[in-house]
């Protein structure tokens, strides 16, 4: 049958994707839907139409869900895809030490007020403002309203990012910043200390006693507020973040989970030693730790504290964790790490989340696939490689790999 041109004509226009500029309206009727929220939340109606009157998406975020385009992931963060000897480097952690230890001295009665109050070492918000954006010496890439609007419109988590951007135009409203200098990451981060809006008001703390939370221009106040989102996050004055130890030969890498606790005097009964003939007290010794072994049964191994946890609740990495608790030891001893990194690889993040698929298969592993070999995915191909008669490291080798393959 043939069709009249005219209904042809009208068909392929139907099927033709749609301009930008109709999906920019969409957008703005979104955005204007938003309204209400942000009144409730107590954003002016004139701070809502001068923010958003010329607002557009950015479609070039990643983590991004856009119709007719394949869905975009998070970026390969450094923390998740680079082996430890890449991403804790000493001379970056030598230089930031450096500074830190000037830093210090420069912020002391800022950073003695932080102690007294939160009981968070100065050395820990430090290392935390110096590995977030280089003591305030890295641009921060995005307009933040933008990224948390957009989020909030066609990203992965779109009601915490409205959440985000209402608080967004709200901080604004305030003038706490001008939009200007309201500078993020990628996925809406602010200020010296990495901040989403939310987190900002959850956390926010004027310590120069100027009347308003400045984490973009305040050290004071930025520093303030890392502590107090640790403290409000479980910090325990007084306990380290981690101690490093030798591990025996006979360890069993597959105990390197936050599940398995002990108190750390068992720990040392078992044979973990610490390292360069460190005594612990008894109080040190009583304290609950589990084990960390970043590479597997290669490379430094530590006792990790709770207040080990709380820092990766700031960044969920052993190795951001590892870069800013080893940081911070830094700027008051020039030591390393006692045992060095060793020369492993890393996988693609697509093998590892193949090997997770077939973990999860057969009942070793039950966490999310998401292609990084974190605690539990390295305990799981330790127990694989029990089953398997492999040797034990709890390490993604291509090994581990073409023996998963072969199993098919």
């Amino acid at each position: 049958m043939k069709w009249p041109a005219t209904i042809v004509a009208f068909a392929v226009l139907l099927c033709a994707p749609l301009p930008a500029f109709a999906a920019d309206a969409a957008f703005t009727q979104f955005i204007a839907s938003l309204w209400p929220e942000a009144k409730a939340a107590g954003v002016s109606r004139e701070t809502f139409d001068r923010e958003t009157r010329s607002l557009e998406p950015d479609y070039k975020l990643p983590d991004l869900i856009l119709p007719g385009r394949p869905k975009t992931g998070a970026p390969a963060q450094a923390e998740f895809v680079q082996v430890p000897a890449d991403y804790i480097k000493e001379a970056s952690i030598a230089r930031l030490a450096a500074e830190g230890q000037r830093l210090l001295q420069k912020y002391r009665s800022s950073l003695d007020a932080i102690e007294k109050r939160f009981g968070v070492p100065a050395t820990v918000v430090l290392a935390i403002w110096g590995r977030e954006t280089d003591y305030g010496r890295y641009s921060l890439p995005y307009d933040t309203l933008r990224v948390v609007a957009t989020q909030a419109y066609v990203g992965r988590r779109k009601d915490q990012y409205r959440t985000e951007f209402i608080l967004a135009l709200k901080i604004l409203g305030e003038g706490a910043v001008t939009r200007k200098e309201m500078r993020s990451s990628w996925a809406g981060a602010t200020g010296y200390t990495q901040f989403l809006p939310s987190e900002y008001y959850k956390h926010g703390v004027d310590l120069d006693g100027d009347g308003r939370v400045d984490i973009w221009h305040s050290v004071p106040d930025a520093l303030a507020s890392a502590a107090q989102q640790l403290v409000n996050k479980g910090w325990q004055p007084g306990v380290r973040w981690a101690y490093e130890v030798q591990a025996p030969a006979n360890a069993d890498c597959t105990m390197g989970v936050p599940e398995v606790t002990k108190p750390i005097s068992q720990w040392l009964r078992a044979g973990f030693v610490p390292v360069r003939g460190q005594k612990l007290s008894a109080a040190e010794q009583a304290q609950s730790a589990s084990l960390l072994q970043p590479e597997g049964s290669y490379g430094p191994a530590f006792l990790t504290t709770p207040n080990y946890f709380v820092i990766k609740e700031y960044n969920f990495s052993d190795l951001y964790v590892l870069f800013v608790g080893h940081l911070a030891d830094r700027m008051t001893s020039p030591q390393p790490f006692a045992t060095p990194w060793s020369a492993s690889k890393q996988l693609r993040s697509g093998d590892v989340e193949a090997m997770q698929q077939q973990l999860t298969k057969i009942g070793l592993y039950k966490d999310k696939l998401d292609g990084k070999a974190g605690m539990q995915t390295r305990a799981a191909l330790g127990a694989y490689q029990k089953q398997a008669g492999l040797k034990v490291d709890c390490w993604p080798s291509e090994t581990v790999l073409r023996a998963m393959h072969g199993q098919r």
